[in-house]
């Protein structure tokens, strides 16, 4: 199992209207995964939303990433999702940007993808059916691998490329950045699995619930057979949530912090394509209390949401035996948001060091990312030209000398 962090730019309160507020918390986020690099952490995962006042203020993840990436050796950054409608941008821009994260993070780019959060992030872009965002997404993410292996790329769609363009840059060395895709329901993690990309899901509900979905992804992928891209990147990532200290009652008593809950009511706010959560309660309304569903039995809650792994809470030890009891779910990647809600900046430092050094370790005994092992599996699917050269081509005979490469190379 490999390990990940979550960020979506989360500012609640009257700091989501203060730009010293705002930005405090964004450079918060950035380092928070260049802090997560020199703790065993794999992956660090960037929301993409639109007009989420409060919930995600992460509008242009590709910028932090750029900013992370000069800081950071080990750790991949990802899109958590990039929305890829053809109304939005036209879709060569989606290709430009991932092929150039590519070569800024060193092959440490994992491209995420997806219809987009809800109605009120789609208007934004004047996409006013969040239904047709379905057949964007399935046409658009076909077309991103073959913008960035042909160099006389066209289509006719959707969207256009009337004529034969390259569109550059193409990704760095062999293959391209894995692709991924946000799931919901059992058919498209099948359908996920089926074309050879990653699943992500988010875990609004028991992370047992998701078991069968995650079975559906792998009967898919062990039919695929023509995978999206160059090759078949394997693999489930779950959200969940941890609080991990070395004082297990320390870690206990933060869950019981005033205002957690309020996150979640933004998620069923904003989601307006998904099931609410099991509480149902949606901003403003107030969130319940931790402190008063217990009802005076406050350990007897918190180990009742555990068993049901809704969240991961304790020292080292008890949440590396939580996890254990998660094995035959059947995730890849368990991704945490973070900021954890209801800790502050040093605290949340603090579980990224104590749970990189002391509980991933126990899990993942393998340096190596998976989507590298995958990525080493690229087979080009298109060729350089989707059509025979025109005869009369004219080569160049005359280059600068400084030229990187030679003609006669």
């Amino acid at each position: 199992m490999e390990f990940g962090i979550f960020f979506n730019g989360y500012i609640p309160g009257p700091a989501a209207h203060d730009t010293d507020f705002e930005h405090l918390e964004i450079m918060n986020e950035a380092e928070y995964a260049i802090f997560a690099d020199k703790h065993n952490w794999k992956y660090a995962w960037f929301g993409e939303h639109h007009g989420l006042v409060e919930y995600s203020h992460m509008s242009a993840p590709e910028v932090v990433m750029g900013y992370v990436a000069a800081k950071t050796d080990y750790i991949h950054l990802s899109t958590g999702i990039n929305s890829i409608s053809p109304r939005k941008e036209h879709p060569a821009r989606y290709a430009e940007r991932a092929a150039m994260l590519d070569h800024i993070t060193g092959n440490r780019f994992e491209y995420g993808t997806g219809r987009g959060a809800g109605s009120h992030e789609m208007a934004t872009f004047n996409i006013m059916d969040t239904n047709s965002t379905k057949a964007d997404w399935e046409e658009v993410v076909r077309e991103i691998p073959r913008m960035w292996e042909l160099v006389d790329y066209t289509h006719d769609g959707l969207f256009t490329v009337p004529t034969p363009h390259n569109i550059l840059p193409k990704p760095y060395g062999k293959g391209h950045p894995p692709i991924w895709v946000a799931a919901g329901n059992p058919p498209t993690f099948e359908r996920a699995g089926k074309a050879g990309i990653g699943a992500i899901a988010f875990n609004f509900e028991p992370i047992f619930a998701l078991r069968g979905r995650i079975a559906a992804y792998k009967e898919g992928a062990a039919n695929c057979t023509d995978p999206i891209g160059q090759f078949k990147n394997d693999n489930v990532m779950i959200t969940n949530s941890v609080i991990c200290f070395e004082d297990r009652d320390k870690a206990r008593a933060m869950a019981f912090r005033k205002g957690r809950g309020y996150l979640v009511s933004m998620v069923n706010l904003y989601h307006d394509t998904m099931p609410k959560s099991m509480d149902g309660i949606t901003w403003p309304d107030t969130p319940n209390s931790l402190k008063d569903l217990a009802a005076g039995d406050d350990d007897a809650l918190l180990d009742s949401l555990i068993e049901a792994g809704f969240m991961l809470i304790g020292n080292p030890d008890d949440v590396s035996e939580q996890i254990s009891k998660w094995s035959d779910v059947g995730m890849d990647q368990l991704v945490f948001g973070l900021p954890i809600e209801g800790l502050h900046h040093d605290e949340v430092l603090e579980v990224l060091e104590l749970f990189g050094d002391k509980v991933i370790p126990e899990f993942d005994k393998d340096r190596k990312h998976s989507t590298d092992y995958y990525r080493e599996t690229a087979v080009p699917k298109y060729g350089r030209f989707s059509k025979p050269l025109p005869e009369g081509v004219n080569w160049p005979t005359v280059i600068p000398e400084s030229a990187l490469k030679p003609l006669d190379a």
